[in-house]
């Protein structure tokens, strides 16, 4: 094993308070190479399944299913040998694809060519039921002992033929046991359910208007899951007596709240799950409340280590000083305060398109005004550009905007689906 750290992990934060502050706020950089853990043996083990629309609105327009069957293909062919996979056809139910039997087949060049076959020969019909086909991948992976599980999910349309409920229940039953990268092509599908069951299933959610950019965003989804060195990581965060979590949130690449899916391990230290890791790099918020201390204390709010099984990965500390200089406690951290600003954006955005879509004129246009202020405060242009499609923009520093009468369903969507996607603060 090499000696070269897996991760490396910076802090950011003022840890100045002033008399009878409570709130410590810190944003945790952490980078990893995709080397050092993997060296000694070489990559996990990986398991990949791919589910396909393939509802009767996926021939319309043709190119939908034609550019999904060559996305597969693509997969496919991104997998390493011997990685386990399957393809699932999905409609109103699930159907195995490849292999035709309920199971998994290591990758070769024989099992690549069988299913790229057998994908070639799917038809579109029927409509779309996404809680089947995750039921479906779940019942694949789950007597499978790869290390990294990893699925594709690809829809066209919205979930028609299932309640929320329905749908929340089968993401209860699948999370932790996959992660879930979630696409929607052509103009018909939802943003907040391509974002739901991403959230449930710590992946990535987005939506490609042109049926011609499958290709590549399914090979680069697969290269992404086979290039993982570390098969399950979690955020592990010790606090002092007395101290409560506030939150805990992946803010880049995009906005993850993790709060509520924390494990206790025990009373004062609970792990917070972050999924698998390649060569890439994340942030994350977290905010503790600790009971206030007299001037000039110090303490240790908290300590946040991330941990792979029993294997501690690098550890990182959290600060709290009472002072009565102002200039000190009044300072806030740039990373801290931008992070801060990004999640409002995502919650601004998603807030004002669900009051666009009940009716609700006033309360869509103060939403999204402020999204527009703050994309234009953060310097987020992809984001005010997918605003700028829904309302008018009167004036972006003061957040004054009209809504838009006619709207093209895609574009709130993409504003929707893309919504939690953040940038990095300018200069780093």
């Amino acid at each position: 094993m090499t000696d070269q750290p897996a991760f490396a992990v910076e802090v950011h934060q003022n840890r100045f308070l002033p008399a009878g502050g409570t709130v410590v706020d810190a944003v945790l950089d952490v980078t990893t190479s995709g080397t050092g853990l993997a060296a000694a043996g070489g990559p996990p083990s990986a398991a990949q399944v791919i589910m396909i629309d393939c509802s009767g609105s996926m021939n319309s327009p043709a190119t939908k299913m034609q550019e999904a069957k060559k996305a597969t293909a693509a997969a496919i062919d991104a997998l390493r040998d011997g990685v386990a996979f399957a393809i699932v056809a999905g409609r109103n139910n699930a159907d195995m694809v490849y292999p035709s039997t309920l199971g998994l087949v290591p990758a070769d060049r024989q099992t690549r060519g069988q299913a790229k076959n057998a994908v070639h020969r799917l038809q579109a019909s029927g409509g779309t039921a996404i809680g089947t086909w995750l039921t479906m991948a779940n019942h694949l992976f789950a007597p499978s002992t790869a290390e990294v599980k990893h699925a594709i999910m690809l829809t066209d349309g919205q979930n028609q033929h299932e309640t929320a409920e329905q749908l929340a229940g089968v993401l209860r039953a699948c999370q932790g046991r996959f992660v879930c990268d979630t696409r929607g092509v052509g103009a018909d599908w939802s943003g907040s359910e391509l974002r739901t069951v991403a959230s449930a299933l710590l992946g990535s959610a987005d939506g490609l208007p042109d049926p011609g950019e499958l290709v590549a965003d399914f090979r680069a989804m697969t290269e992404a899951a086979m290039g993982k060195s570390v098969a399950e990581a979690a955020l592990r965060l010790w606090t002092p007596a007395g101290a409560t979590v506030r939150f805990v949130k992946q803010v880049f690449p995009h906005v993850e709240d993790l709060t509520g899916r924390r494990t206790d391990v025990s009373a004062r230290i609970g792990d917070y799950p972050t999924g698998s890791w390649g060569a890439e790099h994340r942030e994350y918020h977290v905010s503790i409340e600790v009971p206030a201390n007299a001037v000039g204390e110090e303490m240790l709010a908290g300590r946040v280590s991330l941990v792979a099984g029993d294997q501690v990965l690098s550890q990182s500390l959290v600060l709290a000083n009472w002072t009565d200089e102002t200039a000190l406690s009044t300072q806030i951290n740039g990373r801290v305060a931008h992070y801060t600003g990004q999640a409002e954006l995502a919650d601004a955005i998603q807030q004002g398109l669900a009051a666009r879509d009940a009716g609700d004129v006033e309360t869509a246009t103060a939403k999204l005004g402020r999204a527009v202020q703050l994309a234009e405060e953060s310097g987020h242009s992809d984001t005010a550009k997918l605003l700028g499609k829904v309302v008018e923009v009167i004036d972006a520093p003061s957040g004054t905007v009209r809504l838009k009468q006619k709207v093209a369903g895609v574009d709130a969507e993409l504003a929707n689906v893309r919504s939690v996607k953040t940038i990095r603060v300018k200069g780093t």
